[in-house]
């Protein structure tokens, strides 16, 4: 099945510069519906406002974490099911098993690029 490129992506990060980056290799990618929050909290809010096909979330984040925020999804009726891909800047071993006990689909370690994000993407959406 094709990826949809019109697909809506929200983009999770309390640091702008990285929300930047993000957005801009997503555009890369071909990806331009992407919406962004500062921090969990606030992605929560918008995720119960809209329907978005896949979180990309910053780990540390406040006053609400990447890994709270995806607690917060999994354990919700509607949205339980949503893509999620975590990036962090530490790749520690219990960050990456605590994160998929908690049902992330991929995890991506800062710094990364174009190529990496679609790698990490296409083994949770499929190929685009």
């Amino acid at each position: 099945m094709a990826v949809d490129m019109n697909m809506t992506i929200l983009i999770v990060d309390d640091y702008k510069t990285m929300l930047r980056i993000i957005r801009n290799l997503l555009k890369q990618l071909g990806f331009n519906n992407v919406d962004e929050a500062a921090d969990g909290a606030a992605a929560l809010q918008k995720l119960r406002g809209k329907d978005y096909d896949l979180v990309i979330s910053d780990w540390n984040m406040e006053p609400m974490t990447g890994y709270q925020l995806l607690k917060e999804i999994r354990s919700d009726d509607k949205m339980q099911e949503m893509p999620f891909i975590m990036i962090t800047a530490e790749s520690k071993t219990e960050n990456v098993i605590a994160a998929k006990k908690a049902g992330v689909n991929n995890y991506i370690v800062k710094p990364f690029n174009a190529a990496t994000l679609k790698t990490k993407m296409s083994s949770v959406i499929g190929d685009f």
